[in-house]
């Protein structure tokens, strides 16, 4: 457990294994231009989300796929997969960046400083830049699955680093829901 200091009150927080290690925001970009433009046209074209493993759990699964630390092809942006187990919801955090969700499955809501986005499979919802906000799955029996597509890499590159997580995600499975894994 780690200690997080606001307002001269200590209280601890549950540690995130992503937060705890060190990872690859921004890659250096060096060499002969004829070698790092050949490398680049080099890097495939489709990536297949099943070579990552999901990781999280137990009610937000996520799988980083484009990403600077997984992957050569962009820097720019970052899009992963979340998976919400039935009736739960993930970190309530903020970030300089904004975010697009496209909604796989499933149906919810976002909450963005205070005010309720309800969204449905299909959907596009989009994160505003440095609100404060929490994913939601509404539905108590299906999960909910997104793909996130942001450009965290290059606000990290522009020094825009804020990003802190207000309230942490349960470490408790959902009640009936306590051998629920994501699927592929």
């Amino acid at each position: 457990m780690g200690e997080d200091r606001e307002g001269g009150h200590t209280h601890e927080q549950p540690q995130w294994e992503r937060w705890q290690k060190e990872r690859t925001f921004v890659r250096a970009v060096k060499g002969v231009y004829g070698e790092v433009y050949k490398n680049l046209l080099s890097q495939p074209r489709v990536y297949k989300s099943s070579d990552w493993n999901w990781k999280g759990g137990p009610r937000l699964f996520g799988r980083k796929v484009i990403n600077p630390q997984s992957v050569e092809i962009t820097q720019m942006i970052e899009t992963h997969l979340d998976v919400y187990a039935p009736g739960s919801f993930g970190q309530k955090h903020g970030h300089m960046n904004s975010a697009v969700f496209y909604i796989l499955d499933g149906s919810g809501y976002d909450v963005h400083d205070g005010t309720r986005y309800d969204w449905d499979a299909g959907d596009v919802c989009i994160v505003e830049n440095a609100c404060v906000h929490r994913h939601y799955n509404a539905d108590p029996a299906k999960p909910a699955r997104v793909l996130v597509m942001k450009a965290k890499p290059l606000f990290l590159f522009a020094h825009m680093v804020y990003q802190k997580v207000v309230e942490y995600p349960s470490k408790e499975p959902v009640p009936g829901f306590e051998d629920f894994l994501p699927g592929d």
